[in-house]
Order: structure tokens, then C-alpha cells, then sequence
């Protein structure tokens, strides 16, 4: 059987494509990428004639993606950030400078383990302008996987094949209790106040709390750790939180028996697929250490 002849794309239709699907309507898509809706239109239209397939389906006023376009929107996710990867390493060449490094983090990966690797970096590679964003582990590999970061420290997600994962450090988690409220069987914990529904430490914890036998009855959510330990203080529901998170400050919360729950694994997380970064691997190297 001959293999089939390629698809003559662009990557400006890929990147129409890509719009087009994260944007609400075609207009803002456009918008997005700086084109009049009419030539979005035409490109996307050219994209589906050169695929062989038809990408959208109509959906009340409008087209939505269809099942099957999924995949090639996640393809053309790949392109655009190898393409952009490819992009900034030729620019660094022809100037000499090592350009930005985008690195995003969750919020205790920041501020309470790895400060001391980042002022470390940025004193051995004043070269590089590091660029730090603070968001939840979902955010960042979303980013990380549409080329928007080059690097993410977060907690360690499931395998893929697109990904490479190198562990930093276990942190435990434990149950936390409202004040004045005693602990009794975990069948009697709860309700929960607790991150959402996306969470890997949700997902842990959840786990963990069915597994010695309690109930696991959501009434609230967040993603701001800082904002459940507070409603817990409040009264509002029971959590369950990273350690260095709710012992510190000047209200620290009491874990439930003193012990805890369960542990998660912080990670740092490149695409397989990217151009060599020394400056990445440099960070990476002072993460690890």
C-alpha cells in the first residue's frame, strides 16, 4: 500500500485553526490572530479542502468543532509551538543573546521550595530574561503544551506520550478540621472545602480520604490554598491541604491526628518534542539539586 500524499498546509492555517477553536465565535478567533472574519473563513475553508475533511459543523447561528477535529487541532497545537521554539532559537542566534526563558510554576513551587533555584539562575545567567508565571498545574501544562511556556513546575501529572517529567520532591498533605470541631471516625469528616474539579491534589486527596473510609461530600471550591484554609478558620467545611500551606503564618491550621494523608509529587515538565535550551536544562539542573 502507498503512503498517502501529505497535506500541503500552512502555518497560518494551522494557527487559524487553532483559534478557531479556543475562541467562543469566528469573530473573536479573528480577531485573535488578526485577520477580517472573512479571511478566517477562506483559510479554515482551504485548511478542510487540503485536510479532505470537514473540520467544523454547524451549531445553531454558528460551527462549532467537530469530533474529529479535535486531533488536528492538538497537531496543530505541536506545530505552532515547535515552529515558535524554532522561531526564538534562530532569533537568539543572529543576536548573540540568550533571549527569554518561560517558566511557570504553582504557587508553592514559587514561593516556598524552589525561590532559592531562581535567584540562583538568575544570578549565574544574567543573560536570560526569566519569565515567571504563578497559576494551577492545569493552566500551566496547557500553556506548557501549546508552546506558551518552556518549562512547568507543578504537581506531576498522568503519563503522556507528549510530555517529559523529571520528580523534584514529595509533599505531604493532611486533613484539616474547622476550629472547635473533634475528629472522629473519618466516616464522620466533612463536608470538604477543596480545590476544583481539574486538581491532581483534589484527585489525591480524594483518593486517599475514600480509601480510610470517609465521605468525600464537595460544598466549595478554589484554587487559591490561602482561600480554603480560610474557610476552614470560618467553619464552612473540612480540607485537605498541602502541609506548607496550612501550618505557616500567623494562624496556622492543626492537622487532623497530627499525621498525615497522603503525599504528592512535585515535577518539572518539558514537551518531549522542543528545541534544545541550555538555559532550561541550567534551571532544571539547579530544580533537581
Amino acid at each position: 500500500m502507498n503512503d498517502p500524499v501529505l497535506p500541503n498546509l500552512t502555518v497560518q492555517q494551522l494557527e487559524y485553526l487553532v483559534a478557531a477553536a479556543r475562541e467562543p465565535t469566528f469573530a473573536r478567533a479573528a480577531q485573535a490572530v488578526g485577520v477580517t472574519p472573512s479571511a478566517l473563513s477562506q483559510g479554515l475553508a482551504e485548511l478542510e479542502r487540503r485536510v479532505g475533511m470537514a473540520l467544523f459543523e454547524p451549531a445553531g447561528r454558528g460551527r462549532v468543532l467537530a469530533g474529529h477535529g479535535v486531533e488536528v487541532v492538538r497537531y496543530a497545537e505541536r506545530v505552532l509551538a515547535e515552529t515558535g521554539e524554532l522561531a526564538r532559537w534562530v532569533a537568539q542566534r543572529r543576536s548573540g543573546h540568550a533571549g527569554p526563558l518561560r517558566v511557570g510554576m504553582i504557587d508553592v513551587a514559587a514561593v516556598d521550595h524552589f525561590s532559592g533555584a531562581l535567584h540562583a539562575f538568575r544570578r549565574e545567567r544574567p543573560d536570560v530574561e526569566l519569565r515567571l508565571n504563578v497559576a494551577p498545574s492545569g493552566e500551566l501544562l496547557d500553556e506548557l503544551t501549546r508552546g506558551a511556556l518552556d518549562l512547568v513546575v507543578c504537581v506531576q501529572p498522568e503519563a503522556s506520550a507528549g510530555l517529559e517529567v523529571t520528580a523534584l520532591r514529595d509533599e505531604p498533605l493532611a486533613v484539616y478540621a474547622p476550629p472547635g470541631v473533634r475528629a472522629g471516625r473519618p466516616e464522620t469528616w466533612g463536608p470538604w472545602v477543596t480545590f476544583p474539579q481539574s486538581s491532581r491534589t483534589r484527585a489525591i486527596a480524594a483518593d486517599a480520604l475514600r480509601r480510610a473510609g470517609a465521605r468525600f461530600e464537595v460544598i466549595a471550591e478554589s484554587h487559591q490554598p490561602e482561600v480554603l484554609a480560610a474557610m476552614v478558620r470560618l467553619g464552612v467545611g473540612w480540607t485537605v491541604l498541602p502541609v506548607v500551606h496550612a501550618e505557616r503564618g500567623p494562624d496556622p491550621l492543626t492537622p487532623v491526628r497530627g499525621g498525615e494523608l497522603a503525599r504528592r509529587t512535585l515535577a518539572a515538565v518539558q514537551r518531549a518534542e522542543r528545541s534544545p535550551s541550555p538555559a532550561a536544562e541550567a534551571l532544571l539542573a539547579m530544580l533537581v539539586a
